[in-house]
Formats: C-alpha cells, structure tokens, sequence
C-alpha cells in the first residue's frame, strides 16, 4: 500500500505499529534536514519513523531514531507545528539527554533504595526496641525515599525540556524559520495540563509545558525576527498534500468528507476523496480520479504510486507496472517505489520478468533494508526461480524486519544448511541465527 504497516527490526520499535509511506517520510526528512544541518548532526544519522497512532506524540529512542505519530502532522495545519516537534526531539539528541535520562533514572532508583534500606533499619531497630513511634519514623522513611527519588527525576526532566526548548529555537533561528508553530503547539500542551492526564495527549504528559516554561519559550520566540515569516508556498501545499493522504488512509469515509466536501476542489481534497475511492468503492472509479489528478500534476510520482496500488490491489498487476515504472523514473532513489515495481513484476506471474523482479527488489532493499514486504516478494520470485536457499534467506530477513526473531532463526537455519559456506548469504543466514535481540531502550 501507499500507507504500509510494518514493524522494523530493532527491537525498541518492536512493540510499535509503524507506517511506511514514501511521500510522508520525504516530507519529514525535507523539515528536518535544515535543523539537522544546524545540530551538526549528519542528515543519514537520523531515522525519522512514522508511527500508526494518531493521538500526538513523539520521541527519540536513541541518537539515530525519531519517532513521531502521524497524529502530530494530521493535527498540524502548518509545516511549523512539525518542525517545532523535530526541533525539539534534536535537542535531546544534541544535549545527550537520552543518556543522561538513564543516568539520573539510576541515581533516582539509587536514592529511593537508600530511602527503603534506611526505614527498613529504622523499622527493624524500632520493633526490636517495642517502639511504636520509631516503627513509624521508619515506615515514613521508606515512602519519603521514593517521594524524592521522583521529585529529583522530575526536576531533571524539567531542565532537560528547557535545555531542549532552547535548542530548537536556535536552530529554527539559524535555520531563518519561524518558532511561531513550535510555540503554538506546546500552548495546547500547556492547556492540557489544566485537564484530566486521561483526556491529554501522550506528548503532553512526556513534554510537560508549565505555563512559566512556556512563558520563556514565548519570549525568546517572539525575539526573532522570523516569527512571523510564513512557510514557503509549497512546503505547505506539500503538508496539506501529506495530511489529506493520511487522514484518508486511517479515517472513517465519513470523517474524511467533512474535512473534504464535494465543495472543496483544492488538491489535497481531491487527493483525499481519491484514497478513499480507493479504500471503499470500485477500483476503476478510483484510477479515473487518481488520472484526474495526475493530469493536474503529471510529474507527481506519488499519484503515480497511488495509481499502481490502487491497480495492483484491483488484482491487475500487469497494469501496475507501467505507473510503478513511472512514479520511479520521477524519484530514481526512492526504494519504496523500488519495491513496488518487484511486486507487480513478480505478482504479473510472468516468469520471464522475475529477474528483473529480483533485480529492483535487491536494489531497494539496499536503500530500505527494513521492508519486509520487499523480502517476501523477494522470497517469491526466488523460490519460482527454483533458488530455495536464498528463497528462505529472504523469508527470514523479513521477518527480522517484522521482529519475529524466532521464525528468522528457523528460516536462516534452514538457509544456512543449504547456503556454501562463506558465501554473503551464508553469512547472512549466520548472523541472523546468531542474533540476540537488544533490551528494549527508555523513551525521551
């Protein structure tokens, strides 16, 4: 699909319902990459990770991975609002904070077991003396040990969050961008935190934004003298392009169509009733309006790609190809559309085209080496081809990127016995029944 469930291998993105889409994803790397250039931070350093929940949020798990709901674009009306989050989640990976976290977690742990060893000893001492009062003392001890512990992780978390406010806005300064979006979103964070935490979105709640906090973040807002400098035009009708695709994808039809109605004929609109032709209703309606729009925008290779998935799902791959085809002369690098194009060559069932099959889908996952759809596609076109070994090899590294360690092992096992040894693939298969999955890092 355009809009690709999947889940990566590393083991923190695990639990994660994760997103795959070629236009989103190079619309989040396009507002990054100035801020990245700013930090000093390498623009391939950094992973930019969709998540499938619409709620807002987002966190660093390490330094090379953001992750960021799409919730937080679909409630974005700017590209601002974004880049403010992107911002700030680089100022934590700037300022180290994910691994100072760790550090001030273990001196909080530190601080609330002195806390129950001393009322513990307190408690003891007490009833072998038959005093009450001492039993007491002891008992308020051991909560008070875990009441500062808490107290002193979350002044920590406070500092971090100024530290990373301030970080942002020098990067959107030296970036020429304005901070207006980035101040707009976290005073909504700063309302929130009048309500229920029930009621409050999950960045709220891990980005808490005091009303003082947010006073300062305003103030050095309001200094620039980009605060009120726009978006470009088409960086906004990029994002207003990427929230009426994603609304489409994971709304109701109905809530779509009154964010959209038949009245609206902007682009993002049409694009929007396009997807949910698409998702609902007759394959050929849809590819007559996905050609609509292609023929507003003819070197869109998105529409091309929605075109293809709406063609391959329709259960005519033979067809897919040419707009696959299309969508990748226009972007040449992007691998998803790499893997596209193996699908409707290998799904064609055409066993004159699986080489070729085999060939863009090897090229791809070079680029995206994370896309388990590529690798049962591969698995295919290499077991039709009568390759069995490389055909489970495949299967096993996509199911790595599904995290389904267990069955990778079993797969690349079975690989391995038939693999030369030695050889990449053998190696390959190697690592794979060797590997032992990391713990499972904090959030930021």
């Amino acid at each position: 699909m355009a809009l690709t469930a999947t889940i990566p291998p590393a083991a923190a993105q695990r639990s994660l319902p994760l997103v795959r889409d070629a236009e989103t994803e190079a619309l989040m790397r396009d507002y990054a990459a100035p801020i990245f250039d700013v930090a000093g931070i390498a623009r391939s350093q950094v992973d930019i990770i969709l998540v499938n929940k619409t709620d807002f949020n987002a966190f660093v798990a390490d330094a090379r991975r953001i992750f960021i709901n799409i919730g937080v674009i679909l409630d974005a009306e700017t590209p601002g609002e974004v880049i403010g989050v992107l911002a700030h989640e680089t100022g934590h990976i700037t300022g180290n904070h994910l691994v100072r976290m760790r550090q001030a977690l273990a001196n909080a742990q530190l601080m609330a077991a002195l806390g129950i060893l001393l009322g513990a000893g307190a408690v003891a001492a007490g009833a072998s003396a038959g005093s009450s009062s001492a039993v007491q003392g002891g008992a308020g001890a051991l909560t008070a040990g875990a009441g500062l512990a808490q107290r002193t992780l979350l002044a920590y978390r406070r500092g971090e969050e100024s530290v990373a406010d301030r970080a942002a806005i020098t990067f959107l300064e030296k970036t020429g961008q304005s901070a207006k979006g980035m101040l707009k979103t976290f005073s909504r964070f700063a309302d929130q935190a009048l309500f229920s935490a029930k009621y409050t979105d999950p960045y709220a709640q891990s980005h808490p934004m005091p009303r003082e906090r947010l006073n300062a973040l305003e103030t050095l807002a309001k200094r620039s003298r980009y605060y009120n400098k726009p978006a470009p035009t088409a960086l906004q009708a990029r994002h207003d392009m990427v929230r009426a695709k994603l609304l489409a994808f994971t709304s109701h039809p109905n809530v779509v169509a009154r964010a959209y109605p038949s009245s609206d004929r902007s682009l993002a609109a049409e694009y929007a009733r396009a997807v949910v032709s698409m998702r609902t209703r007759s394959r050929r309606t849809s590819v007559k309006m996905i050609d609509a729009l292609i023929s507003r925008q003819p070197d869109n290779p998105y529409f091309y790609e929605l075109k293809g998935q709406a063609l391959l799902e329709s259960g005519n791959p033979k067809a897919a190809i040419a707009p696959f085809r299309k969508a990748l002369s226009l972007r040449p690098r992007e691998a998803q559309f790499m893997i596209w194009l193996g699908f409707a060559l290998v799904a064609s069932n055409d066993k004159a085209r699986l080489g070729e099959a085999e060939k863009i889908l090897k090229a791809g996952l070079r680029i995206d080496p994370n896309s388990p759809i590529g690798y049962s596609q591969l698995a295919i076109a290499h077991g039709r081809q009568g390759e069995t070994a490389e055909a489970d090899l495949a299967t096993a590294r996509g199911l790595m990127a599904r995290g389904d360690f267990r069955g990778a092992k079993r797969y690349a096992t079975r690989a391995r016995k038939k693999l030369k040894r030695g050889t990449p693939a053998w190696l390959q298969a190697d690592d794979i029944v060797s590997y032992k999955p990391p713990k499972l890092p904090g959030r930021s």
